[in-house]
């Protein structure tokens, strides 16, 4: 057939399929076991005593040959044919017809060739027997001696030094070798042979972060524009923000865009058992980065390799980290020459970096990569809804309203598990309600209406959440309610979402304000039931957390003073001691019990000066399970000295719904 005339799809190429060569191995271990089964089966000759043999055996005439191996000293004895029968019950049935039938051993002193010639005088010629006299040569023993340690060799190189080389080779992280333990892991980004190339057009929000990545790409790609004016380009950039933030994503929008080499590999890559292999892998990265520069590098979480080193020697956790550390200090700036190759880092934990990585000349930039806000968010929903079947009509602008200070992994997580939550549900199509439940489930966990609650319990559990609700409504300094539920979620039986300001300075009466509106669930027990539960240890620890930061940290305490014992650099754990006497912590202790004390007088002052509407609440949140701000507005009225949390959710200085539960202890 021509070429023209083959059919399309035929591939002239295809390649053979290969056999497994372990299925020759598994062939020949199966024969091995047939065949050592089938002697196994095989009736085995029975062991005599010499004794017995030479006065019974031999005399019987039964015996038609006696070979003894005199290297073993061990005889073997055949049996005639026709007295087999004779012996049929030794064997359990009929005796072997191939002999040898019955052996013996004796000790090194005896002497075949008088003993046998003795016995052959002694019978008569009816049972005279052969005698054979042979040294036997095991010639696969010999092989076997022969071949043992180089099978040995053999083996071990198959079962370790193999698979190893396979992994550091090829298909595996290189490297990853016996004998290639102090190479670099990194992974070399090629754009054209990747499937799923991401640019900066995928990477939704983190606007001022892609300017300023975006203007190191713009560098590799036109570096005469900054060069002609003396600029150089910066050395590192470091992407900081929380998780979940689209750190590593931008990251991957750089290895898209530029047209340069790009080296990828996570901090812990460094971080080996072995001695000095941390120090080699950063020589050999900085090696390969020169040999291919100009390129980037791209640490992930290299917060495992530049951690700040320990001051106190004798007490340093890891130094074969601080090697580690010290030789990536040398490469990024040191005496050698490092053109052309810049370092692009991320972390979420870079309050415990090492000062001299942070310097200018190693990372000259620190790019922010903060939780997106509302525009931003939007943007990001927009670039994961493109795959999901929305209903008519859907109002995306919603979505991004009603999650604040979410994140773009956050985001993703709530995409996802709508869809999941209206296949569940065997709909056609996403709709609102399912974005919401999706929310929830998040926040605060899967929903257990199954969950066996008693009829008291369930009242005590309203009572509690009111408190909360009325409290934080009524107080203007305190969070803005947005829902609350009794329906159990998680190891919660309730639970409250407020919509906190995010605001960069808190005073101390918004802080007053907010641990009155924490404690108002234990108040409104102690009101309505008398005593109070275990379903406010959520609040009490929140509550006992708050105070002694205001007094310890936030010196928000006139007894205390204008004193803080916070320590910023993170080493506190380093101390045997609390850094003031324990008159001081005393102090504290009484501060702190007399500022939680005040939030209680103020939440009760609240509960009772609105009790009627507090016990109204309660009803309605028993009658419905789920209520939210429209319902405390029709009941209380407009907050005063606030604005409604449905207000707010248009305002992208708030941050994401916080929820306060009630664990079942």
């Amino acid at each position: 057939m021509n070429e023209q005339n083959k059919p399309k799809g035929t591939n002239n190429n295809k390649k053979k399929p290969v056999v497994n060569s372990m299925f020759w191995f598994y062939l020949l271990l199966l024969a091995g076991l047939v065949y050592m089964w089938r002697i196994s089966a095989a009736p085995q000759p029975q062991k005599k005593e010499w004794l017995d043999v030479s006065a019974n055996m031999l005399v019987s005439g039964d015996v038609d040959k006696l070979v003894f191996v005199r290297n073993s000293f061990k005889g073997e004895i055949y049996i005639k044919s026709d007295s087999l029968s004779k012996y049929d019950n030794l064997f359990g049935g009929t005796a072997p017809k191939s002999g040898p039938q019955f052996y013996f051993l004796v000790s090194e002193n005896f002497d075949p060739e008088v003993e046998f010639a003795s016995i052959l005088q002694s019978v008569g010629e009816d049972s005279q027997f052969k005698v054979v006299i042979e040294e036997r040569v095991n010639n696969w023993l010999k092989v076997i001696d022969w071949l043992l340690i180089p099978i040995m060799f053999l083996v071990f190189y198959l079962l370790f030094f193999r698979p190893m080389r396979n992994l550091g080779g090829g298909g595996g992280a290189p490297g990853s070798g016996i004998f290639n333990v102090g190479k670099s892991q990194a992974k070399m980004y090629d754009k054209k042979k990747s499937e799923h190339k991401v640019t900066f057009k995928d990477v939704a929000g983190l606007e001022e972060a892609k300017v300023e990545v975006m203007e190191i790409v713009d560098f590799l790609r036109n570096p005469k524009k900054y060069t002609a004016l003396g600029g150089k380009i910066p050395k590192g950039a470091l992407l900081v923000g929380p998780p979940g933030t689209g750190k590593t994503l931008l990251a991957k929008a750089v290895a898209g865009e530029a047209d340069v080499p790009f080296f990828s590999m996570s901090g812990s890559d460094f971080v080996e058992m072995f001695v000095g292999v941390g120090a080699s892998r950063v020589r050999d990265l900085f090696r390969q980065a020169k040999e291919n520069a100009p390129c980037i590098v791209f640490i992930d979480e290299i917060d495992a390799v530049g951690r700040a080193r320990s001051k106190n020697i004798g007490y340093s956790s890891n130094d074969e980290r601080e090697n580690t550390l010290n030789q990536l200090l040398t490469e990024m700036d040191g005496f050698g020459s490092n053109s052309g190759v810049i370092i692009l880092a991320a972390t979420n934990r870079a309050d415990v970096l090492d000062k001299a990585l942070m310097r200018a000349g190693r990372f000259d930039r620190q790019i922010t990569v903060d939780l997106p806000e509302l525009k931003e968010r939007l943007a990001i929903f927009k670039v994961h809804l493109r795959n999901l079947k929305l209903v008519d009509g859907f109002d995306i602008d919603f979505l991004a309203k009603q999650t604040p200070g979410f994140s773009g992994a956050d985001i993703a997580n709530v995409c996802n598990e709508a869809a999941l939550i209206a296949a569940r549900h065997n709909k056609q199509f996403v709709e609102k309600q399912d974005f919401l439940d999706a929310i929830d489930r998040i926040i605060g966990g899967l929903e257990k209406r199954n969950k066996i609650i008693s009829p008291e319990e369930k009242k005590t559990i309203a009572h509690h959440e009111a408190g909360h609700a009325t409290v934080s409504w009524l107080l203007p300094n305190a969070n803005p309610l947005l829902k609350v539920t009794i329906i159990p979620r998680g190891q919660a039986l309730g639970a409250a979402w407020y919509l906190p300001e995010e605001r960069q300075l808190t005073t101390k009466e918004q802080m007053m304000d907010e641990m009155a509106s924490t404690i108002g669930g234990r108040v409104a027990e102690e009101l309505v039931n008398g005593r109070i539960s275990t379903g406010a240890l959520n609040d009490l620890e929140k509550l006992t957390k708050q105070a002694y930061a205001m007094v310890a940290f936030f010196g928000m305490s006139d007894k205390v003073g204008n004193l803080s014992y916070y320590d910023s650099t993170g080493r506190t754990e380093m101390g045997f001691g609390k850094p003031y006497s324990e008159k001081t912590a005393e102090l504290i202790d009484n501060e702190v019990k007399k500022l939680i004390e005040e939030a209680h007088k103020t939440a009760e002052k609240v509960l009772k000066e609105n009790y009627e509407g507090f016990t109204k609440l309660a009803s309605l949140l028993l009658e419905r399970e789920v209520i939210f701000s429209e319902d405390l507005e029709t009941i209380f009225g407009p907050r005063k000295g606030g604005r409604n949390p449905n207000d707010l959710l248009a305002d992208s200085k708030y941050s994401a719904p916080q929820e306060e539960s009630e664990k079942q202890e």
